[in-house]
């Protein structure tokens, strides 16, 4: 198999490439990025592409399946940018993907593409997935599910497949997930001890190790199966255990403070991250990954608490991926 990735050089880009590498029936991949990594891997080559402007048919054909990977989230006061990279970026993908006529789609999509849902029981990939309003980035997956749909029935013949993961960490990541969204202020030594967890009622969240991810894609190109895929890790996290596993206390916060403190702070630039993302934290279902685990014989190799103490020991460490930094400014 020849596959191509965009958005190969982040976080979940990169376990996808070292999963594929590794896989004997894949010949090559082709890594799309902004910017090109400082990263060499067996059976991978490198182009620079950026999916909202440049021709990206040329880069499908001959492909027997096309990655989407490529998304923003900053800079987050730029809401017409974020939504050209991610929602016109990603139908611009899927257009390139029918004039290729690449046979198979393998999309990111996200557990923030759900509509609000439980925290006291697992939903499957049949809850709707019309976002959290109040969130941009739910709100872009959202639109990007529904382009996918059209794409589907006006393209039958291309195998689509969705994976909807949780949180996606790895200490390799740690630097990147802090300047994305507690910016670069934060000081890293914060991550070292930190007192107290706000307890916030229905903060409860799943999380999952970027290798395991990288494998569930690997999973999927070698598959014939279609649809949505949750991924998710045991256990839960949730204030509680977080505090845990930090030896930290837990402190109550009201919903309502917590949202106005992050809407404060993010209008003020003195961290990256609005209140959308507490909605969307509040609000998202939990997930059951029973189709991933049956279908696809997907299993998670690392518990999600492992894996988020392995993302702040890469915050506490300055721990990067091997990809250029942007200049101030740039998504």
């Amino acid at each position: 198999m020849r596959i191509v990735v965009t958005g190969a050089s982040g976080n979940v880009g990169t376990s996808v490439l070292e999963a594929l590498s590794a896989d004997p029936t894949v010949e090559s991949v082709l890594g799309l990025a902004r910017r090109l990594p400082a990263l060499t891997l067996p059976k991978v080559e490198w182009a620079a592409a950026d999916i909202a402007r440049d021709e990206l048919a040329p880069h499908f054909r001959g492909a027997h399946a096309v990655v989407h990977l490529a998304w923003a989230i900053q800079p987050s006061h730029e809401l017409r940018t974020l939504r050209r990279i991610n929602v016109v970026g990603s139908e611009r993908v899927f257009r390139a993907v029918g004039e290729a006529r690449v046979p198979a789609l393998v999309y990111a999509s996200s557990v923030g593409a759900y509509s609000p849902g439980p925290k006291d029981r697992r939903v499957d990939e049949s809850w709707p997935t019309n976002g959290v309003e109040s969130s941009f980035y739910s709100r872009h997956k959202a639109e990007v599910e529904r382009l996918l749909d059209r794409f589907e029935r006006e393209h039958p013949e291309i195998r689509a497949v969705r994976l909807r993961p949780g949180l996606i960490f790895k200490r390799e990541s740690g630097e990147e997930q802090r300047r994305l969204f507690a910016g670069r202020l934060f000081p890293r030594v914060l991550a070292r001890k930190v007192p107290a967890v706000p307890e916030i009622p229905r903060l409860r969240f799943q999380a999952v190790h970027s290798l395991d991810v990288g494998d569930a894609y690997r999973l999927a190109l070698s598959s014939d199966l279609r649809g949505a895929f949750n991924l998710v890790a045991e256990p839960v996290l949730d204030p509680a255990l977080i505090a845990r596993l930090l030896g930290a206390r837990t402190v109550r916060v009201p919903a309502r403070l917590a949202r106005v403190a992050a809407w404060l702070s993010w209008r003020l630039h003195l961290q990256p991250t609005p209140e959308g993302w507490l909605d969307l934290a509040l609000a998202t279902p939990l997930l059951d990954a029973s189709r991933a685990r049956t279908e696809l014989g997907w299993e998670p190799r690392h518990a999600a608490d492992a894996t988020f103490l392995e993302l702040l020991s890469g915050i506490r460490e300055g721990a990067r991926l091997p990809t250029p930094p942007l200049s101030a400014g740039v998504p």
